[in-house]
Parts: C-alpha cells; sequence; structure tokens
C-alpha cells in the first residue's frame, strides 16, 4: 500500500498575489503535480482571500473532475464557505480553524467547543455528498468528538512535530490507533518536509498527507513535477520502513 500525497497550491497562489498578475496560475500548478503522480490537490480558501480566491475554486473543482483526481477544500466552519462548498461541490471538505492574525493555521480545531453550529456544518456537507474530514490535534476527546458528528477523516497538525516538540511524534501515534480504531481514516498535514515524511508515514495509520509549503518551496529549485517525485520517494521511503521493523 501507499499513501496519498495532496499538494496545497495556495503559495502558488501567495506567489501570484503578491504582484496581482494571472501568474503562476494554481490551476496549472495543479494540473503539473497531478501528472507527476500527486493524489489530489488541496487549497484553503480562506476569509480574507489572501492566497486563494473563489474563482480559483471553481476552477480548481473543474480541472480536477476531469482529470479524475481528489479536489479537497481547506476551509473554515462558517456559513460562508460552507455555502460556497455546497456550490462548487469539491470531493472532501476539511475544516479547520482561522484566525484572521496568523500567518498560517497554528493549530487544531475545537470538534468539542464547536457545539450545535460545528455540527450543522459538517450534517449540511454530508448531506450533500461531499467527503468530511476535521483537522485537530492527536487527542482522543476531539477524534471522539469528529466521528460522532459524522466526520469520516482526521487530520492531525502535524506542527508540533514539525518543529521537533518532544513526544509529538507519539502523541500522533496514538491519536492515529485512537482514530482507526474508532472507523476514521488518519491523515496529516502542516510543516511537513522531505525529511520529516518518512518516519511520520511509517505509522501504519496514516492514509493521506497534505503538504504545501516546503513542497512549493523545494519546486523553485526541482520544478513542481521533481518535487511532487521527491515527496512521493519519501512517502515510499517511510512505507516501506513499515514492513522491516
Amino acid at each position: 500500500m501507499t499513501v496519498r500525497l495532496h499538494v496545497n497550491v495556495d503559495h502558488v497562489a501567495t506567489v501570484r498575489n503578491a504582484r496581482g498578475t494571472t501568474y503562476p496560475d494554481p490551476v496549472r500548478a495543479a494540473q503539473q503535480c497531478v501528472a507527476a503522480g500527486a493524489d489530489g490537490i488541496t487549497a484553503h480558501l480562506r476569509e480574507d482571500r489572501r492566497h486563494i480566491l473563489d474563482n480559483d475554486v471553481t476552477l480548481l473543482r473543474t480541472a480536477m473532475q476531469r482529470a479524475r483526481h481528489t479536489f479537497n477544500l481547506e476551509m473554515a466552519a462558517t456559513d460562508e464557505m460552507v455555502d460556497i462548498a455546497l456550490r462548487v461541490g469539491p470531493d472532501v471538505c476539511t475544516l479547520v480553524p482561522e484566525r484572521r492574525e496568523e500567518r498560517t493555521t497554528e493549530g487544531g480545531l475545537d470538534v468539542v467547543g464547536g457545539g450545535d453550529d460545528l455540527l450543522r456544518h459538517v450534517s449540511a456537507l454530508v448531506a450533500a455528498g461531499i467527503k468530511v474530514s476535521l483537522f485537530i490535534g492527536a487527542d482522543a476527546a476531539q477524534i471522539a468528538r469528529a466521528r460522532a458528528i459524522g466526520a469520516v477523516q482526521v487530520e492531525f497538525h502535524t506542527g508540533p512535530y514539525a518543529h521537533g516538540e518532544p513526544g509529538a511524534l507519539q502523541r500522533i501515534a496514538e491519536g492515529a490507533r485512537i482514530a482507526q480504531a474508532a472507523g476514521l481514516e488518519v491523515a496529516a498535514g502542516h510543516g511537513l518536509t522531505q525529511d520529516n515524511v518518512p518516519a511520520l508515514v511509517a505509522l501504519p495509520q496514516i492514509v493521506e498527507l497534505n503538504i504545501g509549503h516546503a513542497l512549493v518551496s523545494d519546486a523553485i529549485f526541482l520544478g513542481l513535477p521533481g518535487a511532487v517525485r521527491a515527496y512521493r520517494d519519501s512517502i515510499e521511503e517511510g512505507v516501506r520502513s513499515r514492513f522491516t521493523r
């Protein structure tokens, strides 16, 4: 088996928006990524539209439908974003916490504290046939609540692991076991690089990675196809270690 690689194209749009041009085009980037072996494309439509724009979402959805690859829309759990998702119809919606002042997503979604509003948003997406993933910390209570409100996948925030926090990988490993036992798919993302991917995907419960900033950064030197292939190699290195322990 292998682990799905979803490439986040947000930072292609960041470069475009820095000069207000039409290039580089995140849709073209997405097409190159899937041609090079990515399993899907992720894009985060933020409230402040700092990188991905509404039209990008529509065009990415169409492009991935044509390519028969997964389109994962990351978004806050708000009425506005749910309405957009229901109109566009991504394959997956990953609900994430969002604050205007943050540079990037800094923590996991508080599913336990999300209350009826979060339940309502998840239920609307599920009713529309959209797979729901929740971006959370590897915490047993958050995992249990995610399952209870209808998510079929959790994506663990790997920032602490990526930053070398002691015990972070062990917490992810335990959370992954709990999530799998609860019937949830386990994805992971945030701060992942070629160097730290292998140890993470050595965990047998991990089925998907979402990688953006580091992969787009590596593409400056390797090109997008080369960067995708490099991350596929890192994933395969980690998967092989599952069977050599």
